[in-house]
């Protein structure tokens, strides 16, 4: 008998456990809320279509428009000048850039004159007796030869005569030589052709120089020209004569540029045109890395907005009643940030910021004053 009633007595409690257990659990579950819905607050801008300026980028170097690389024609010491050849020298047209010892050269062009003198004066008694009218022409041309100037002319041949004796007598070919020679002689002194800088300078006082060494590179800093490369289906928007807005890498500085030239071939390779703009102004350096903006272009009726707002490069989200929609546009040029589009009616309310997990049908709140970033 009392093991029934232990037997009972587990049951009973075993049973009073479970159901305080249940009470607490009771007393402690909290009552369930309904899910609040979230509605996102987002940006908008009304659609106002007009006319854009289509502008194509490029990129390219500064080179100067006047460059010539400084070789020398002559062999001799390079002799020091007032103003040092040295690069970043600046000189005006016409002052000397260098100079080669011209000493030797010198002499061996007063033999020349000399052998010429001689050469007219020994035949001045045949010119007296066969040729009286040339006498004083040929005696007036020796009293003005100076070995220190410049050779004149020769004087004029009256008849087919006089020429056969002056020839016979090598008149001319001592004067050629002579003529050879000082066109030579001033080939040891380069000079300035125009008001320009000295870039690069490749040898020193005293070194010897030799002909056909490259001494140098002068630029005039005044006038560059840019060559960049355009996508060929550009290439009859690009007329000579069209200005260019050039920018520097840091946006900062803006200069104005001319389209000079348009190659006429397509480069098979890239499928691109290169254009030639000419710029000149203040802070242009040779070498410096610019970008040029092109206007190619004006598309009529059309909206420009922020890249990263266009939806598989095809659709953009417009808001109606509170409820964004997805709609297609037709996007006719692309830049690194903006896209311009056609297909949006005037007015059109669309998103102006991007808003993560955005649907079409999702239910949004309009943020008022929107200002666009």
């Amino acid at each position: 008998m009392r093991k029934y009633i232990n037997i009972v007595l587990g049951i009973l409690i075993i049973v009073l456990a479970i159901w305080l257990v249940n009470v607490m659990i009771l007393k402690n579950k909290k009552p369930e809320q309904p899910a609040r819905k979230i509605v996102k607050t987002v940006f908008v801008e009304n659609v106002k279509n007009g006319t854009i300026p289509i502008s194509i980028s490029a990129n390219g170097n500064l080179v100067a428009k006047n460059k010539i690389e400084i070789f020398s024609e002559v062999q001799g010491v390079l002799q020091p000048t007032p103003k040092e050849f040295r690069a970043g020298n600046s000189y005006r047209k016409g002052e000397v850039i260098l100079k080669l010892n011209s000493e030797e050269h010198f002499a061996n062009l007063q033999a020349q004159k000399s052998n010429l003198y001689n050469s007219i004066t020994s035949i001045m008694p045949d010119i007296r007796l066969d040729y009286p009218e040339a006498y004083d022409k040929w005696e007036q041309y020796l009293r003005e030869f100076d070995f220190n100037k410049t050779t004149p002319a020769l004087p004029e041949i009256d008849s087919e005569k006089e020429k056969f004796f002056i020839s016979g007598r090598n008149i001319y070919t001592t004067y050629y030589n002579v003529k050879n020679l000082e066109v030579r002689l001033n080939k040891y002194t380069i000079r300035a052709p125009y008001d320009g800088i000295l870039t690069d300078a490749l040898v020193n006082p005293g070194a010897l120089v030799r002909v056909g060494q490259k001494l140098g590179e002068f630029i005039n800093p005044k006038v560059y020209e840019m060559e960049v490369a355009i996508n060929a289906k550009y290439m009859d928007l690009l007329q000579k004569g069209n200005t260019v807005n050039v920018i520097n890498r840091d946006n900062n500085k803006t200069w104005q540029g001319i389209i000079v030239r348009v190659n006429g071939r397509v480069d098979q390779a890239t499928q691109t045109v290169k254009a030639f703009i000419e710029i000149s102004g203040d802070d242009l350096k040779e070498g410096i890395y610019l970008e040029a903006q092109l206007v190619a272009k004006a598309e009529q009726d059309a909206y420009e907005m922020p890249r990263k707002l266009l939806v598989n490069n095809e659709s953009v989200y417009i808001l109606k009643d509170s409820i964004i929609e997805l709609v297609k546009v037709n996007p006719v040029y692309f830049t690194d940030k903006t896209v311009v589009v056609k297909g949006l009616e005037e007015g059109t309310p669309v998103l102006s910021r991007a808003v993560p997990g955005a649907y079409p049908g999702m239910k949004v709140s309009v943020f008022e004053g929107n200002p666009r970033k």
